[in-house]
C-alpha cells in the first residue's frame, strides 16, 4: 500500500472512531503485522470461501487477498455504510455485503452462499453486550463448514477486563478448540489473535 493510501486509510478510520466510538474498538487500523498473523489461519490451497466480519477500512483484507489462492471466494459483511463505500472505492476486488452479522445466515442466503471455510473477524467484541456476542458467535458457528476456522483479534490491554474474560470464555463454549496465538506487539495496542475450530 502506498504512503498516500495508508494515510487515507488512517484518516478514514480515525474519523469513524471519533464519530462512533461505541462501534470502533481501536485507535488505529490493525497493523500489517496482525494482518499477516490472521492471514496464516486461512487456507492457501484449493478454492476456499472466506468471510470477513466488520472489515472496517480493510486493514486485514489485503493480507488475506494476497494469501488466498486463485479461485477463492473472499467476501465481507460490514454494518457501517460509510465503510462499505470506502471499501468499494479502495478494494474493488472485495465483495462487501452491507448488513448486521447478527443476521449472518440470512445474509449468506441472500448472497447465494451456504457455509464458509473461514471467518475472520474485526468486530470489536468487547464493546458488545454479552447477549450480542453470543448471538454473533452462534451465527458464525452455524456458517462454518465442519473443518472451518474462526479467527478474531483482541487487545492485550483489555485481557484482564471482565468483558474480555467473558468473551474468551464464550469462545470456549462455542468451539472445541480455541488457540490464542503469540501476542503481536507491533500493533497499537498490542494484539492477540485467536484461532478457533470445531463449533460445538
Amino acid at each position: 500500500m502506498s504512503k498516500r493510501a495508508k494515510l487515507h486509510e488512517y484518516r478514514t478510520f480515525v474519523t469513524r472512531a471519533v464519530r462512533q466510538p461505541g462501534t470502533v474498538g481501536a485507535v488505529l487500523p490493525t497493523s500489517e503485522h496482525v494482518a499477516r498473523a490472521v492471514a496464516e489461519a486461512v487456507p492457501a490451497h484449493g478454492t476456499p470461501t472466506v468471510l470477513e466480519l466488520g472489515p472496517g477500512t480493510g486493514a486485514l483484507s489485503g493480507a488475506l487477498h494476497e494469501r488466498l489462492p486463485a479461485g477463492a471466494d473472499h467476501f465481507a459483511v460490514e454494518i457501517d455504510s460509510e465503510m462499505v463505500r470506502y471499501l468499494a472505492a479502495t478494494k474493488p476486488w472485495l465483495e462487501v455485503i452491507e448488513g448486521d452479522a447478527g443476521h449472518l445466515g440470512d445474509l449468506l442466503r441472500t448472497a447465494d452462499r451456504s457455509q464458509v471455510d473461514a471467518v475472520i473477524s474485526s468486530i470489536p467484541w468487547t464493546l458488545l453486550p454479552a447477549d450480542k456476542q453470543r448471538e454473533l458467535l452462534a451465527e458464525v458457528a452455524k456458517a462454518l463448514t465442519p473443518g472451518g476456522v474462526f479467527t478474531t483479534v483482541t487487545y492485550v490491554t483489555t485481557l484482564w477486563r471482565r468483558n474480555t474474560i467473558a468473551f474468551t470464555e464464550l469462545l470456549r463454549e462455542t468451539f472445541e478448540e480455541v488457540l490464542p496465538r503469540s501476542t503481536v506487539w507491533r500493533n497499537v495496542p498490542p494484539a492477540r489473535v485467536y484461532v478457533c475450530r470445531r463449533p460445538r
